[in-house]
């Protein structure tokens, strides 16, 4: 599910806009999800049994407080548990920070029970003076290549130092260094580094985006340094510029524009441009271990169009293309299974439920979605193809066609969504259909 997410900027002026000490804010949320999914391949169980189910509960709570002028901080915590139905109600849950433990009379993964799982994913103090503000600690980020996922029920967060400046009329100047992340591709516990394993390499999540027991590692190899621009001057344009920098591992940059056109309402486009280029010395884990050769780097755009119309329904089209001549896709690197391979993206064709095919090296894609409201009721209509055309060291051919059709409403507090999600693997001639079920109670 796409839960909108702070821009890096919001995140870090968090709370800076006044500064009384008694300024002290506490939010929260507490998440119930739970899916199920029906498959034509050979020996998979029906819709609605244990066996095809997925759920989780969680719930988080959120403090900032501004300590005096200038200076903020915040704290947030996260707990994700099964409230112990997959001893009879479901085989899987969405998220990986869970661990599994022996325990007499367990159905789940071969005799185990799942364990609760909690941790801070937010500890932070920020200030702020003359146009520029610091940012210390365990904090959210949204930036092209190293961000923070909350479509399941918790969230991958980062240990960083972020440095952002807006003297310059319409421009935005971001330096950041990211030590640690809590993602799923800096998991310790996963075979892929060696270690014990994780619900991840059992395929028992829906969403494992996050490590196990929200452990932090070291971000990448040691760590990323990344270095942002994005200028709107001329206000109906916004354009941005990143490079990264993940010391010992691969070197990467992201332009994009954004613009609302003037001249016909409701019309907007926009375009993508991505490079990825994996060190020589880089090591990747698992069995490959150091690459030790030059590679190619990966390359990769992306082109959207959309229009709103007022009161009516808002339409976009888009298509992307990432070159089959590198061996690093242009995910998010702090997760998926490796770098960036298999996490979320923000190519502009990215689907809705299947992360990681858009991006992946080789892959030609594109999307068409509409949204609108009914009845008070909010409605998307989205269709997703992606085609990876070629094999390589990280990505197989596939091609994956997903269909899904979302309906949310709000009751007060109360968040829900019902998802109908239909996947079409064309290479292996499965087709997979999911409904899900999304419950968020906000205080």
């Amino acid at each position: 599910m796409r839960v909108t997410k702070l821009s890096l900027i919001a995140v870090l002026l968090l709370g800076s806009s006044a500064f009384a000490i008694e300024n002290t804010k506490v939010s929260g949320n507490a998440k119930l999800y739970y899916g199920t999914q029906d498959s034509d391949a050979e020996n998979a169980p029906n819709l609605f049994t244990k066996e095809s189910g997925y759920t989780n509960f969680a719930a988080r709570l959120d403090l900032t407080t501004d300590l005096t002028k200038g200076v903020s901080a915040g704290v947030g915590t996260q707990v994700v548990t099964t409230l112990g139905v997959e001893h009879n109600l479901v085989d899987s849950v969405w998220s990986n920070a869970h661990t599994a433990s022996g325990s007499t009379g367990a159905r789940f993964v071969g005799g185990a029970q799942v364990d609760s799982a909690m941790w801070f994913d937010e500890v932070w103090l920020a200030g702020s003076a003359f146009d520029t503000t610091l940012k210390i600690g365990r904090q959210s980020l949204d930036t092209p290549l190293a961000f923070t996922e909350s479509w399941g029920v918790d969230k991958n967060t980062f240990e960083a130092a972020v440095l952002i400046n807006q003297s310059l009329p319409g421009t935005t100047l971001v330096a950041t260094f990211i030590g640690k992340s809590n993602g799923s591709a800096d998991d310790r516990t996963s075979a892929r580094e060696g270690g014990v394993g994780n619900l991840n390499d059992l395929g028992a999540t829906a969403a494992g985006y996050v490590a196990a027991d929200g452990t932090f590692s070291t971000f990448g190899t040691q760590g990323t340094y990344a270095f942002g621009v994005v200028n709107n001057s001329f206000k109906p344009l916004t354009i941005q510029a990143w490079y990264y920098d993940m010391v010992d591992f691969a070197q990467a940059y992201w332009l994009q524009a954004d613009a609302k056109c003037s001249k016909i309402e409701g019309l907007s486009v926009g375009v993508q441009y991505a490079n990825t280029d994996l060190d020589k010395r880089a090591n990747i884990g698992g069995t490959t271990g150091v690459i030790g050769v030059d590679t190619e780097d990966t390359t990769a755009w992306a082109a959207m169009v959309g229009y709103k119309m007022k009161d009516v329904a808002t339409f976009k089209a888009a298509y992307s293309d990432v070159d089959d001549k590198g061996v690093l896709g242009v995910a998010n690197t702090a997760t998926g299974s490796i770098a960036t391979a298999g996490g979320q993206s923000k190519l502009y064709t990215e689907m809705w439920w299947n992360y990681g095919y858009v991006s992946a090296v080789g892959a030609e894609s594109f999307a068409l979605s509409a949204e609108t409201k009914l009845a008070g009721v909010d409605f998307l209509l989205g269709y997703y193809n992606a085609d990876i055309a070629k094999d390589s060291t990280l990505f197989s051919k596939e091609e994956l066609t997903e269909v899904a059709l979302v309906a949310s409403k709000k009751f007060g507090p109360l968040d829900t969504s019902l998802a109908l999600i239909h996947g079409d693997r064309e290479v292996e001639d499965v087709k997979t259909t999911d409904i899900q079920i999304y419950l968020t109670y906000n205080f």
